[in-house]
């Protein structure tokens, strides 16, 4: 695979659905990825810090329940108790929440440096489609 997946409607969708629930609940430094071209798992990472625990699990509850209500199927979800770190995974996106401490500690963004970057800042400014 060495072509990135394009941004189409139905990614755009769920990418802003996860990122507003996000954003609503004051997720720092949301970053989403395109990692399609790197990825056999997703095509798309968004990445979110919490302030703290008790944050890291308020944002989980409101993106759980933003999925829900947007009826994304969810393939599985990993948390440990108070590891600093929760991933959902909803197939084409997999969702990565993290502690400041863990999201340094991990550096996915390192990680995924050929990935290709989505503005969480654009997509959270465009009018409802």
């Amino acid at each position: 695979m060495n072509q990135f997946k394009e941004l189409t409607p139905e990614y755009k969708q769920l990418i802003k659905v996860c990122c507003k629930a996000l954003d609503d609940t004051k997720a720092d430094d949301i970053a989403i990825l395109n990692v399609s071209a790197q990825s056999s798992l997703t095509n798309f990472l968004i990445l979110a810090t919490a302030n703290s625990n008790p944050h890291l699990k308020a944002l989980k509850r409101d993106l759980d329940h933003a999925l829900k209500e947007h009826k994304v199927k969810v393939l599985g979800v990993e948390e440990g108790r108070d590891t600093g770190w929760s991933v959902v995974d909803a197939f084409d996106v997999m969702i990565h929440l993290f502690t400041p401490e863990m999201r340094e500690t991990y550096s996915l963004e390192t990680l995924w440096k050929d990935a290709l970057p989505v503005s969480a800042e654009d997509l959270l400014s465009e009018k409802a489609d």
